[in-house]
């Protein structure tokens, strides 16, 4: 059997990924063009990408493909109509990163909440020493406790950013994207209502229909001029023109971005132009990539692959 990382480097070099050996022969391709995937794939068995588009053009020639692993939950870059026509299989991995992300959104937060760029500054160049006060507070900060918290998109990662924003003390609310999810114990509101009364609202919904383009510019004005926005969920869910511009208006207070609409980031990206620090981050798409979170996606891939085989053969062998 033969497997093949199309972009292995996106793991990460410290996540080992020899044990994948274990199953044949194993190909690690660090990065892949879309030109170059038909070429790579052709004689694989199974195949372990991110975000590689899968489809006729880039497979239709690996005619002994029999399995197709995605390093991420979302899965847009499959056609899966063709997959089914094929008979080949494909999993994803939920789950993973919870932990990670939701971290994440609370760095995100208190970076943008506590102005913190603004004073580390103050001390690295060197304003603090000497200073005529053992305190300064130029730049106002407030604490979450008692703060109104939106969440859209009550998934796993929604649920428990919910529940870690509880315990400061917030008072929490979310918004279904889909209309469908009712959670008990969790408070729904309407996006509207989420959007006037929230002093912080985050999203951790998927793209799809129901989210491209949902934080617009529209949305943006609804919301309080002293609120955070943060979006850990999918880049195409703002239009990044119309943050930058809510922002450049104060018509919301910060925004703390882990996600875009093209990544890595396209030289158009209107964002670009918004240098201050203490109402705009964004870093490169890293919520999901502590080290724990990496490693259990490994095992989670390597898991699949076992299993796949294990039933296909029904023997417990591994091809």
């Amino acid at each position: 059997m033969k497997i093949v990382f199309l972009d292995a480097k996106s793991i990460g070099e410290d996540i080992p990924l020899d044990r994948f050996g274990d199953f044949g022969e194993l190909i690690l391709h660090d990065h892949t063009k879309d030109s170059e995937v038909p070429e790579r794939v052709r004689d694989a068995d199974v195949i372990v990408i991110n975000k590689t588009p899968i489809n006729e053009t880039t497979i239709g020639a690996a005619e002994h493909l029999k399995l197709v692993c995605i390093t991420a939950t979302g899965t847009n870059n499959l056609d899966k109509a063709y997959l089914d026509s094929r008979g080949i299989a494909w999993r994803n991995v939920a789950g993973y990163s919870t932990e990670s992300v939701a971290q994440h959104t609370f760095a995100l937060l208190f970076f943008l909440l506590e102005k913190l760029s603004y004073y580390d500054a103050y001390v690295k160049e060197e304003k603090y020493v000497n200073d005529v006060s053992f305190t300064h507070f130029e730049k106002h900060f407030h604490q979450i406790s008692g703060m109104k918290w939106g969440i859209i998109g009550l998934g796993n990662i929604g649920k428990r950013v919910y529940d870690i924003a509880k315990l400061f003390g917030c008072e929490m609310s979310y918004y279904s994207t889909s209309g469908k999810n009712d959670s008990p114990g969790y408070h729904r509101v309407d996006l509207d209502t989420l959007l006037a009364e929230s002093d912080i609202v985050s999203v951790h919904a998927p793209l799809n229909e129901d989210t491209k383009g949902l934080m617009n510019a529209e949305t943006f004005k609804k919301m309080k001029k002293s609120a955070i926005f943060i979006n850990v969920g999918r880049g195409p869910i703002v239009d990044e023109q119309a943050l930058y511009d809510a922002l450049v208006n104060e018509e919301i207070g910060a925004a703390g971005l882990d996600v875009l609409s093209e990544e890595p980031m396209s030289p158009d990206n209107p964002l670009i132009r918004f240098k201050d620090s203490t109402r705009l981050i964004i870093t490169p798409h890293i919520a999901w990539a502590s080290v724990e979170a990496r490693a259990n996606l490994m095992d989670i891939i390597y898991g699949q692959i076992r299993d796949f085989f294990s039933n296909k053969t029904g023997d417990g062998s591994l091809s």
